[in-house]
């Protein structure tokens, strides 16, 4: 059984996956494959090059303020962009025989479809600002804006199959050994 975890900035699904490799379930990280795929595939180079333009790399090293420039600039780039991204990890996940992935993006990539179950991780709002701003250094209203271009956690909760509350209170690995035992 394949399973997805998701969840909004700073609800805590890395550190859920953490306690997950803990008792020895590999994760696969989304973010991570994809940042790796556009650095040393040729092919996701070469067709971010065709559609952003020659300022896409510099040498090696991907320009991330052409790409951002481009991609903040409208809806269509955004979904161009992840026209040629997400297949590629959703390819590499396939191919990497792991049974676990976390993705921010789980429902809106369309890597819901494939994973047998989902989880998401969930915090309250005010928990979730406070952990950014922290981890990042970054202002609230910052964080607020990164979290509107997010699904609503409602949202998220709703479509997936099990929820782990990371409020700081509750047991995570309480909660994990239940769905483990109940999957």
């Amino acid at each position: 059984m394949k399973i997805g975890i998701t969840g909004g900035i700073g609800s805590g699904k890395s550190y859920v996956c953490k306690r997950l490799e803990t008792r020895g379930y590999k994760v696969y990280d989304c973010d991570s494959a994809a940042k790796r795929l556009i650095r040393t595939s040729p092919e996701i180079r070469q067709q971010l090059t065709d559609l952003i333009g020659p300022e896409t790399y510099h040498g090696e090293a991907l320009n991330k303020a052409a790409v951002a420039k481009f991609l903040l600039s409208s809806e269509e780039n955004a979904k161009a962009i992840d026209a040629i991204v997400h297949p590629a990890v959703f390819k590499d996940f396939e191919e990497s025989g792991l049974m676990w992935m976390e993705s921010a993006i789980l429902f809106e990539s369309g890597a819901i479809q494939l994973v047998d179950k989902s989880i998401v991780v969930t915090a309250p709002e005010t928990v979730r600002i406070e952990r950014v701003m922290k981890r990042d250094g970054i202002t609230r209203e910052k964080v607020l804006e990164w979290m509107s271009r997010q699904l609503p956690q409602e949202e998220v909760r709703r479509r997936a199959d099990y929820e782990i509350v990371n409020d700081g209170e509750r047991d995570i690995d309480e909660q994990i050994e239940i769905f483990l035992n109940n999957k």
